[in-house]
């Protein structure tokens, strides 16, 4: 008989639980396309009482992450425990010292410390396969470490979390603002422990990182990918891109220009009848561009049991049959430190101003765009009380250091009540 694939699990939560049903309800399936059987050896996780419908008598038990990366049974360490450092890093790197190859679905893990992890398992013959952690269910991974592996990548794009496409697309659909709709989400279950790693966008910043190195050629650097979050958006927001036929997301986006690599996370505006306008809900969606094949457009669930599940299996589904890539696409040594673009690649933005019903107030305003080097493209003002004028101005293409700049000089104003607005208008 084939010598079976022996998995060691850390972390029987949602998708621990996940994983465990697939390899007990699908044996006989894995092993037909795998060529050998896939088991299960030992298991880990915090809490062994807890009721997890689903049976793990027939496994060892190990209370320490680490002890279970050791073990000699197995072969495969499954880390599902999450956390940038702690117990996740330190069986990570039990396992690779112990000579086992190992599937994450940890984000945070390998977007602090994925090149450190790379060349110890590469040195030491291993693999690292992290699918899971970047969109769930779509096999984004595969795609640019694969599928498109003669492609030299031009622009990674997309929406990577499902919790605040869930809560933007719900404020414009039921007209509720931006709290109500946390708290709607936080009741479902959709929130990390932390909300901000959610709406501050962190989690998307993460795994935005992961598909830059490898599209790009480059060592993790997420401490270069600027962040911004969804919670000063705004129903007023949402109703003015969608009066001028746009929809508002959180939108990753990562290309190499002659500065350097660009790595952003922010509440951009998109064309509402672009694939990614009119992504809703908890959905995902990823953009891959290369000089072969222009555009691929990969949709599906971001997170989840089964998505997520599904994905782990699909790493230790090639680990079984023998394929077995770098962590990042390329060999860990060929990684290179990537410059950080100082400045963001021009386009036009979205700008809303409150401003106070004074005469001059606008031509204030346009005097400083204008020595910013910034033109107006079209301008707006809504009905206003007997205090301040709402206005929206869409530019022309400019950088993002002369809105700065421009933004820096229209906030020392005397006629501006409240702060500035400002989103990128993205071509997609």
């Amino acid at each position: 008989m084939t010598t079976p694939l022996r998995l060691g699990i850390a972390g029987l939560g949602t998708v621990g639980t996940g994983v465990v049903r697939i390899v007990r309800q699908k044996a006989d399936l894995l092993a037909i396309r795998a060529g050998r059987p896939v088991t299960i050896a030992a298991v880990s996780a915090r809490n062994r009482d807890r009721d997890r419908g689903v049976n793990l008598s027939d496994y060892v038990w190990e209370d320490d992450p680490v002890a279970l990366a050791r073990r000699a049974d197995v072969d495969v360490f499954v880390e599902l425990m999450g956390g940038s450092d702690g117990p996740a890093k330190a069986a990570t790197e039990a396992a690779i010292a112990a000579g086992k190859d190992v599937v994450t679905a940890n984000k945070a893990m390998l977007a602090h410390h994925g090149q450190a992890l790379a060349l110890a398992a590469e040195a030491a013959g291993r693999v690292i396969r992290f699918e899971a952690a970047v969109a769930g269910g779509i096999p984004v991974i595969k795609a640019l470490t694969e599928g498109l592996a003669g492609n030299e990548i031009t622009r990674v794009m997309g929406v990577m979390n499902g919790t605040c496409n869930y809560i933007l697309t719900r404020m414009q659909a039921t007209g509720q603002g931006y709290n109500a709709l946390f708290e709607e989400a936080d009741k479902l279950g959709y929130l990390e422990a932390d909300p901000n790693l959610d709406v501050g966008g962190i989690d998307a910043g993460h795994k935005l990182a992961l598909l830059a190195a490898i599209a790009f050629g480059c060592q993790v650097d997420f401490a270069s990918v600027a962040l911004e979050g969804i919670q000063n958006i705004t129903l007023e927001d949402i109703r003015h891109a969608a009066d001028m036929g746009y929809r508002i997301k959180l939108l990753g986006v990562a290309q190499m220009t002659g500065r350097g690599l660009e790595q952003r996370m922010s509440p951009c505006l998109v064309p509402d009848t672009s694939a990614l306008g009119q992504l809703e809900g908890g959905t995902n969606m990823v953009v891959l561009e290369g000089d072969q094949v222009e555009q691929i457009v990969l949709r599906g669930p971001g997170a989840g049991m089964g998505p997520t599940a599904s994905a782990v299996m699909a790493d230790v589904m090639d680990i079984a049959r023998g394929a077995r890539l770098p962590t990042f696409g390329q060999p860990a040594t060929s990684l290179r430190r990537c410059q950080t673009a100082s400045s963001a690649t021009p386009a036009p933005y979205y700008l809303r101003l409150s401003l106070l019903d004074k005469p001059g107030a606008l031509a204030k305003v346009a005097t400083l765009l204008g020595e910013a080097g910034i033109s107006i493209d079209r301008m707006r003002q809504y009905r206003h009380d007997a205090v301040t004028a709402p206005v929206l101005i869409v530019t022309h293409m400019t950088t993002r250091d002369a809105l700065d700049t421009a933004l820096g000089g229209i906030g020392r104003l005397d006629v501006l009540s409240g702060k500035p607005v400002a989103l990128r208008i993205e071509t997609v």
